[in-house]
C-alpha cells in the first residue's frame, strides 16, 4: 500500500484538484483516480484523472464521484486485492480500516507483482514445493533437495500401498491378464479429472469470497456425471470392438471408469475445501497428495468393480 496519492473533498471544484495535482506531481505515488474523503478522512467517492481534464472547472467533485467503491482492509490477502483488481477491471484498489477512514491505495505495479508472485507460488504448490519462491529459484542443492523430497516420500510409500493393492488382486489380474494392460489409463483419467477439478475448485476459491461450496458441488457432480458417462460408454465401445475384448471386459472398463472419474470429482473438491477450513492453503491439496489418494482409490475401484463383475461372467 501507498499513502501518497490524490485525494478531494466533495464540496472542491475540477479546478482545485487540477491545482492539486499540479502542485504536489512529484510527492504522488499513483495518479490514477482522485480518492474523496471527508472531514474525518472516511472514503466516501472516487472518479478517474481523466474526468480532471474532461469537466468543467467548476464543477463539484460531489458531481463526478462515484460512490460506489471497491475497496480493500488492512488484512485482506494480497491475492484477493489483485483479484478485485482483476474483475472490476482497476488500475488500483483504496484500503481503509473498519470505519471507513481512507488508508491508501494498492497501486498497478504492486497488483501486477501480487499476481505474478501469486501464481508461481500456486504453481510451486501444485508440484508439492511448499518454500519461498526466492529460495526455490537459487537454493543451494541441499536445500532443494529437502524442500521436494517430502512428498515424493509420501508418494512413495502410496506407491508400495499401491502394488500392494494390485498384489491383493493378483488371482483376478492370471485370470484376466487383459485387465493389467487397462490399469494406467484408468489411473490417468482419475488423475487428469481429479487436476482439472482441483485446479478450477482452487480458482473459484480465491476470485468468490461468498463461494457457496454446495451449489459448486452439485453443478460439478452433474458435469462428472456426463464425462464420465461419456468417456465409459467410449472405452467400453473401444475395448469390444477396436481391441476385440470379451464384452464383459468392457463393461468392466467403462462401469470402473465412470466411478473412477466421479471419484476424483469428489476428491478435487473435497481436499481443498477441507484445507480451507482447517486455515490450510487449498493449493497443498493438489498435486503429489492429491494424485496419490486418487491412484490409490482408481485402483481399490478398478479391481473391485472386476472382482464383482467377473463372478457373474
Amino acid at each position: 500500500m501507498v499513502a501518497n496519492v490524490p485525494t478531494a473533498r466533495p464540496g472542491e471544484r475540477i479546478s482545485d484538484v487540477k491545482k492539486m495535482l499540479f502542485e504536489e506531481m512529484k510527492e504522488l505515488e499513483t495518479i490514477n483516480y482522485i480518492y474523496v474523503i471527508d472531514k474525518e478522512r472516511k472514503l466516501v467517492g472516487i472518479f478517474s484523472i481523466k474526468e480532471v481534464f474532461r469537466k468543467p472547472e467548476e464543477t463539484r467533485v460531489s458531481e463526478v464521484m462515484q460512490t460506489e467503491i471497491i475497496k480493500a482492509h488492512p488484512y485482506t490477502d494480497q491475492e484477493r486485492v489483485a483479484i478485485l483488481a482483476l474483475t472490476h477491471n482497476l488500475k488500483s484498489i483504496p484500503v481503509v480500516d473498519k470505519d471507513s477512514h481512507f488508508l491508501g491505495v494498492v497501486p498497478s505495479d504492486i497488483i501486477l507483482n501480487i499476481l505474478h508472485s501469486e501464481n508461481v507460488e500456486d504453481f510451486l504448490k501444485s508440484a508439492g514445493i511448499h518454500s519461498p519462491l526466492a529460495k526455490t529459484l537459487r537454493g543451494s542443492p541441499v536445500f532443494l533437495a529437502k524442500a521436494r523430497t517430502p512428498w515424493l516420500i509420501l508418494g512413495l510409500f502410496g506407491g508400495i500401498f499401491a502394488a500392494e493393492i494390485v498384489e491383493f488382486f493378483e488371482t483376478t489380474l492370471k485370470a484376466h491378464f487383459i485387465l493389467a494392460a487397462f490399469i494406467p489409463l484408468i489411473v490417468y483419467m482419475s488423475g487428469a479429472v481429479g487436476a482439472q477439478t482441483e485446479t478450477l475448485f482452487i480458482r473459484s476459491l480465491a476470485l468468490n469470497t461468498q463461494f457457496g461450496v454446495k451449489k459448486y458441488l452439485f453443478r460439478d457432480i452433474k458435469v462428472g456425471f456426463l464425462m464420465a458417462l461419456v468417456l465409459g460408454t467410449l472405452l467400453s465401445f473401444l475395448s469390444i470392438f477396436w481391441l476385440n475384448s470379451p464384452y464383459y471386459i468392457g463393461l468392466i472398463l467403462g462401469v470402473s471408469l465412470f466411478l473412477a472419474i466421479l471419484m476424483a470429482i469428489l476428491i478435487g473438491i473435497f481436499i481443498p475445501f477441507l484445507l480451507q477450513k482447517l486455515k490450510r492453503d487449498p493449493a497443498i491439496g493438489s498435486g503429489p497428495f492429491g494424485t496419490i489418494i486418487r491412484d490409490i482409490l482408481s485402483l481399490i475401484i478398478y479391481f473391485s468393480v472386476a472382482s464383482l463383475m467377473l463372478k457373474f461372467f
